[in-house]
């Protein structure tokens, strides 16, 4: 979920020519109402959104029932280490900065699709 167009189209295109299926939130709100419907295997939320901020929406997704297990990387362009310390302080799995090599964001991905069937 990223609440900027451009970077949600990317990742989404990105993400699709590796055969992953894709469903994409515009804020927080939007984001958790798409988890609550549909469990997705991963999340990908952005610090900066309208309405609720990523760390707001990745508290809540962890306190949700299944939550504390979901993966969850955060995209920020804030990749400083207050924020990067922030985003594993409130349990992402991975923080990436923006801009992201496509190919790294492939490679955590695959990591942590694999972590999940261990």
């Amino acid at each position: 979920m990223d609440d900027d167009p451009a970077v949600r189209e990317f990742v989404g295109d990105l993400l699709d020519l590796e055969g992953h299926e894709v469903r994409f939130a515009a804020d927080g709100r939007e984001a958790l109402a798409s988890v609550r419907a549909q469990r997705p295997d991963c999340v990908l939320l952005d610090v900066m959104m309208p309405g609720m901020s990523g760390h707001e929406v990745l508290a809540e997704l962890r306190l949700a029932d299944g939550g504390a297990d979901l993966p969850v990387v955060i995209l920020t362009a804030l990749a400083d280490e207050a924020q990067t310390w922030q985003g594993w302080s409130a349990g992402a799995d991975y923080v990436l900065g923006k801009p992201f090599d496509s190919e790294q964001l492939l490679q955590v991905l695959a990591y942590l699709a694999d972590a999940d069937h261990e």
